[in-house]
């Protein structure tokens, strides 16, 4: 008689209701994206791909889901560059206060995102900097660049100076290495960081709320609408964003088994 694994009976329960638990949210906003609704879309009403035809329809939606793409990738491009150059200073080079730097570094992480806005706000205020685009693009990139730095820091730890050492023992001057040897080795730390950057960035409300001023962003966009129901366009760019995302990870999983593919063929 084979001995009870209690264990071996919770896993896969565990795993199921997590499952539906993380997809339930994202299956309901895809579904309610179909929904032939007119001011609200609590209700099911019926199957209609108008409002995936017309996106546009809601006053201000595609506006604000524009800003937040063009305030994703304009943030992203600042941390994910600035990141990277302190992920790579403190990964490679010691000077005094380095420890300093670090621990520095790591508290907007540690910090709760409504001290973070509201910090800012202030700051913005003494100085009488008037609220909009370029206010959020600072305190988005101040956010993301922790993030970057923890992201191509890993990375920097984990080469091998050997492959630098090779560049230069074959006369590369230290320019010649950094881009053709380092940099394309830290090139997907750098690729992870980026995306986790626009992530958050696209992501946030809290910090966007203190500092947008008339400048209106998607999750912005979605708070002020939901006072008088969430409209279906919103579940379609939301559903749309999610397809795409998911079609991205698909496409690099199986560039990277193909990569893999042809490497064995070739050892």
């Amino acid at each position: 008689m084979s001995k009870f694994s209690l264990g071996k009976w919770l896993l896969p329960i565990y795993v199921i209701l997590a499952l539906v638990f993380i997809l339930t949210p994202i299956a309901y906003t895809i579904v309610f994206s179909f929904n032939d609704s007119v001011k609200t879309n609590i209700v099911w009403n019926g199957f209609t791909l108008d409002k995936w035809l017309n996106v546009c329809n809601a006053q201000g939606v595609c506006e604000a889901f524009g800003n937040s793409i063009m305030l994703g990738l304009v943030s992203t491009i600042i941390a994910t560059v600035l990141g990277t150059m302190l992920a790579i200073a403190l990964g490679r080079y010691r000077f005094k206060g380095r420890g300093t730097v670090s621990l520095l570094l790591f508290l907007p992480m540690a910090t709760p995102e409504i001290v973070l806005g509201a910090g800012l706000a202030a700051q913005f205020l003494a100085v009488r900097f008037e609220k909009g685009f370029w206010t959020l693009v600072i305190a988005h990139a101040l956010f993301c660049i922790s993030f970057v730095v923890v992201t191509v820091k890993a990375r920097v730890a984990s080469l091998d100076p050997a492959l630098e050492e090779a560049g230069r023992d074959l006369y590369g001057s230290p320019r010649s290495v950094f881009f053709r040897v380092t940099l394309p080795l830290l090139m997907p730390g750098i690729v992870a960081a980026a995306l986790l950057s626009f992530a958050l960035s696209f992501d946030d409300f809290i910090i966007s709320r203190f500092n947008n001023g008339a400048f209106v962003t998607f999750p912005v966009w979605i708070y002020t609408a939901a006072a008088r129901g969430i409209p279906a366009e919103a579940n379609v760019i939301a559903s749309a964003v999610f397809i795409l995302a998911i079609v991205g990870v698909i496409a690099a999983q199986l560039t990277t088994a193909a990569r893999r593919r042809r490497l064995a063929r070739v050892g």
